[in-house]
């Protein structure tokens, strides 16, 4: 079979398309075709030598959309439409940058919508992780306010149209003046320039404060955020847009709002007994897409052979939305 592989530490130019050979379905694993696959910054960070040691027999990826070849415990049937996501693509298995993947059955959905493969790709692991960290961890309701710091990042997007979706008033933040009108076309009812400081701003906004945040900025803002907050609520930190995950001498008492609460998620929870895939709502998810009820945050598509032209649009921060590359 094909796969993309990086053969070496490097820029987009070092992504191959290579003859490897098609995996064998282990117990507890099922065999996909891969028909699309969006693109997230882990690959890149994988392709630059930032996680270790490349191997190059390994495809890189984290998520796909395609369609069931095997399965021996009989889950699911020859040609379902399905996605999958996290479980060790990339890591310990091949990603989806490869024809035909095995994965853990935990980590695989079945998709009943109609949407069309291209589309349904760009969905999984943005919208994955805003369920997890908007329903599961914040629970959000319909009524509350939500600020999302980071709005602009492909998770952000996905987070400002499932909020919507779901009845939130949503405050988006974006460095550059130039993504308001994009963020507003996507839903938001407040957009707010984020400068490091924005908790002023939205203070004036909502003078008692918000009910929820979402960080995907991190760390390095995340203090500010949670003066956004009114008493109980809730802040999830899910990005690391402003460098590594540390906050440095920080005070429970100075910079924890009292009764606000702090948390982090991590969509390595994916797919394991505390988060399992068949509770997402990614099927009403993927409806709502394809009826145009919530917007098709696809930022541009690629085919198979231009995957270095979607590494080096990745790599330039340019494209607001998901990049999606077509497998077949």
């Amino acid at each position: 079979m094909k796969a993309i592989i990086a053969t070496q530490a490097g820029g987009p130019e070092v992504l191959e398309i290579c003859d490897v050979n098609e995996p064998m379905t282990e117990q507890g694993e099922v065999k996909i075709r891969v028909k699309a696959f969006g693109l997230n910054k882990a690959e890149t960070y994988y392709r630059n030598g930032a996680f270790g040691t490349l191997n190059a027999e390994r495809a890189p990826g984290i998520e796909a959309a395609g369609e069931i070849m095997e399965d021996p415990s009989g889950t699911f049937q020859v040609g379902d439409k399905v996605v999958t996501a996290m479980g060790g693509m990339m890591f310990v298995r091949h990603g989806s940058y490869a024809e035909i993947i095995t994965v853990n059955k935990s980590n695989v959905q079945r998709i009943n919508s109609n949407i069309d493969y291209v589309t349904l790709a760009a969905l999984p692991e943005l919208y994955l992780t805003a369920w997890g960290a908007l329903d599961k961890t914040l629970n959000i309701q319909a009524g509350e306010t939500l600020l999302i710091r980071g709005a602009t990042s492909g998770l952000g997007l996905a987070a400002l149209t499932y909020a919507k979706a779901r009845g939130l008033t949503v405050i988006a933040t974006t460095r550059q003046t130039n993504n308001v009108e994009r963020l507003t076309a996507l839903g938001a009812d407040h957009v707010v320039i984020d400068d490091g400081s924005i908790s002023e701003a939205v203070r004036t906004l909502y003078p008692t404060g918000l009910d929820k945040a979402l960080e995907v900025v991190g760390a390095s803002t995340v203090v500010d955020t949670m003066k956004t907050l009114k008493s109980w609520g809730e802040v999830t930190v899910v990005g690391l847009l402003g460098g590594a995950p540390v906050i440095e001498n920080f005070g429970l008492m100075s910079d924890l709002p009292s009764s606000v609460k702090l948390s982090f998620f991590q969509s390595g929870m994916l797919g394991t007994e505390a988060l399992p895939l068949d509770a997402s709502p990614l099927n009403w998810i993927a409806d709502q897409v394809m009826n145009g009820s919530m917007p098709n945050i696809t930022a541009q598509v690629f085919n198979y052979d231009e995957i270095r032209q979607a590494h080096a649009l990745m790599d330039s921060n340019k494209a607001i939305g998901k990049i999606v590359v077509k497998a077949h």
